[in-house]
């Protein structure tokens, strides 16, 4: 593939799974945001020739941008979900306050100002599908015609892109997304082949440690069935699923833990990098929970790479 030279900023860049599906489409990260300081050391790592600032979203202005990169063609970021995910118990009750009164909430904001204040031909903001709609949805179209901007509400399925686990995320941005898509991955496909855990041919790829009880416990758990149950704003969602060889995974989260289809073990955070589509030579760094959520909170790099190529054919005119 020839190379694509439109330089790009990442907003929260997480641990750059958005910024690798951009790069492998050809595109330049020159700067990257994050606050989280093990994301920022996977960034690092991972993304050789991209600034990685480890700041305060709200600390950082146009200035801050510009001093490396003078015009960004696009932005890319994933603002935190945590304020909108039914996901949480914690919710607040008013969708409005979720946005302009929860600090993590308002960090949308901090997104829209900020691509207010650089400009880019193309701006694509990834959050749960919740925000598509209403009253939210009107709430962030009032924010972005505020700096300039119309917007879509692009609802996607990662699975529908080559991602061997399930995942329904809106990407608010200026053009329409619509990517062409792909066969569906399965679990067998993503991991079924993989080199016993613990042996150091690849990286994060260490068992995690349970305590005896719930050992035996999960040892009865027949596929598709779940050790235990959590509640959420909407709803109660599972957590140590065990998974089907010949389905998609469910959808991966930071605090989700998955068991082998056949091994009495949760999946290592270098499996569940793969039902993400992660390569096996990035590498992850912090704490295995910080590992596990910095795979769980990113946008899977092959649905950010067909995101990618539909914004290259925006910039170019051009099919990709």
């Amino acid at each position: 593939m020839s190379v694509y030279n439109a330089e790009v900023v990442d907003l929260f860049a997480g641990g750059g799974g958005f910024g690798l599906g951009f790069s492998q489409a050809g595109f330049r990260i020159k700067v990257a945001i994050e606050i989280d300081r093990d994301a920022a050391r996977t960034y690092s790592a991972n993304h050789r020739s991209t600034i990685v600032l480890e700041e305060d979203i709200r600390n950082i202005g146009y200035t801050d941008v510009t001093k490396f990169v003078k015009n960004p063609r696009v932005v890319i970021g994933s603002p935190p979900c945590e304020p909108f995910t039914a996901a949480n118990p914690n919710r607040m009750e008013d969708p409005a306050d979720r946005l302009y009164v929860d600090p993590a909430g308002q960090l949308t904001l901090e997104f829209i100002r900020l691509v207010g204040e650089l400009g880019p031909e193309v701006f694509v903001m990834e959050n749960v599908a919740a925000l598509a709609e209403e009253p939210l949805r009107s709430y962030i179209e009032r924010e972005f015609k505020r700096v300039g901007y119309d917007v879509y509400f692009n609802v996607l399925h990662a699975e529908d892109y080559g991602v061997p686990s399930r995942r329904r995320r809106v990407f608010v941005s200026n053009i329409e997304i619509k990517p062409p898509k792909l066969r569906l991955r399965t679990v067998r496909e993503a991991i079924g082949e993989m080199p016993p855990p613990d042996g150091g041919l690849l990286p994060n790829h260490e068992t995690p440690t349970l305590s005896p009880k719930k050992q035996m416990r999960i040892a009865k758990l027949k596929p598709g069935e779940a050790l235990m149950k959590y509640r959420g704003a909407g709803g109660f969602y599972e957590n140590y699923i065990r998974l089907v060889w010949d389905d998609v995974a469910p959808t991966v989260m930071g605090s989700r833990r998955f068991v082998h289809p056949e091994e009495h073990r949760l999946l290592t955070v270098r499996e569940q990098a793969r039902l993400m589509g992660y390569p096996d030579w990035y590498i992850f760094y912090g704490s295995k929970d910080a590992q596990y959520n910095q795979v769980g909170e990113s946008v899977p790099p092959p649905l950010a790479y067909a995101i990618a190529l539909e914004v290259k054919k925006q910039l170019t005119g051009a099919p990709a």
